[in-house]
């Protein structure tokens, strides 16, 4: 195994905090916000302000590995135990879009009944969540590109759906001429024009960083199993709910559990693995992404109609529901603490339905 650069120690300032940061944030809460209001009044119920549009709900169990490298065996990883989870697969915006309208693909991981000293911010009590989206790296370095980007995503909120369809199939066409001559454009993905392929054969990534017990990391998610990986690229139709049809159908006919394996990245060095800039990928030369975990799934089913939209309502997803040794670093994510509190908070109130912890006993 090759020789790399010590991990860097975590220490309260490697994070940066910009003058203007709480006003930005401020904004963003309020763009948030707003336009999971106008999907409430348009739809008559109130869905998350993003990744609005759930394609999958899942459970299965959560094995720590045996035998990490001590810079690895930190946190929740320190010692192998095994642990019920819950994920939830997704898509970012925050309309219920047909899936005609190709946008990147998310999974949120819930892992349950998790002892230990949490965030001062966790809201919930036992359980540590990881977010992570198709692609290493976010759109923009930080909260303030974010709001220019959030910005135009309000002000098409529920508002052309046709066209919105048509775009994106222009826009896939164009990413699929860009990756022919061996490139490919994040912005074009990001507008609609993701190619229409099989979300269980993505690798996910968190794109910001986390304390990593005396360490920073950033986690992925990795397809391990063969019936997972030759989902990679596998295109399916293009259909209104062609990606929930897609997730059941494949938990529905499985005939043995499928694995992932969930990865960190320790940043090595601060100049090439940025703690505030979430637009850079961390160079995997660098810093390789070494399994501390496996996910185990198991026959099932993913999507029940309105029977799966109900226990969605009453789950939250957010990485502040989290260990102390896991917290949340740099500005995106601190921006995630109030703008994810605020979008729940009107979720709540709209719908009127309080939010439920799922418990689980540690195996």
């Amino acid at each position: 195994m090759p020789a790399y650069a010590a991990p860097v120690p975590y220490r309260p300032d490697l994070e940066i905090h910009e003058p203007d940061e709480q006003a930005i944030i401020d904004a963003l809460r309020e763009v948030f916000v707003g336009m999971a209001r106008t999907v409430a009044e348009h739809e008559g119920h109130a869905y998350r302000a993003v990744h609005a549009k759930g394609q999958g709900l899942l459970s299965g169990r959560f094995e720590i590995l045996p035998d990490l490298p001590a810079e690895f065996a930190q946190g929740l990883f320190a010692v192998p135990a095994a642990y019920a989870v819950v994920a939830r697969l997704s898509s970012p915006p925050a309309e219920q879009l047909p899936d005609s309208v190709s946008t990147p693909r998310a999974i949120a991981l819930k892992v349950l009944g998790v002892r230990g000293e949490r965030v001062p911010e966790s809201q919930e009590r036992s359980s540590q969540d990881f977010l992570m989206v198709n692609g290493p790296t976010f759109t923009s370095p930080g909260p303030k590109g974010f709001l220019q980007a959030s910005k135009l995503l309000a002000v098409t909120t529920e508002r052309m759906p046709k066209t919105k369809s048509v775009i994106s199939a222009t826009l896939r066409g164009a990413e699929r001429m860009l990756e022919a001559i061996g490139t490919g454009s994040g912005r074009i993905k990001g507008m609609g024009g993701a190619p229409q392929v099989h979300p269980l054969g993505e690798t996910f990534h968190s794109q910001v960083p986390y304390r990593f017990g005396d360490f920073v990391a950033k986690f992925s998610l990795m397809p391990v199993s063969p019936a997972l990986q030759a989902l990679e690229g596998t295109g399916i139709a293009s259909r209104p709910e062609s990606q929930r049809e897609a997730v059941d159908a494949f938990f529905r006919s499985l005939q043995a559990p499928v694995e992932w394996h969930l990865c960190a990245q320790l940043c090595r060095d601060l100049d090439t693995m940025p703690i505030e800039d979430a637009s850079v990928e961390w160079p995997v030369e660098e810093s390789p992404r070494v399994a501390v975990a496996r996910i185990v799934m198991g026959p099932q089913a993913a999507w029940e109609g309105e029977k799966t939209q109900s226990s969605e309502d009453l789950l939250t997803f957010d990485p502040w529901h989290a260990l102390a040794a896991h917290r949340p670093l740099g500005a995106l994510n601190r921006a995630r603490l109030q703008v994810m509190a605020a979008s729940r908070g009107f979720r709540s109130q709209h719908n009127g339905c309080p939010f439920r912890e799922p418990q689980a006993s540690v195996d």
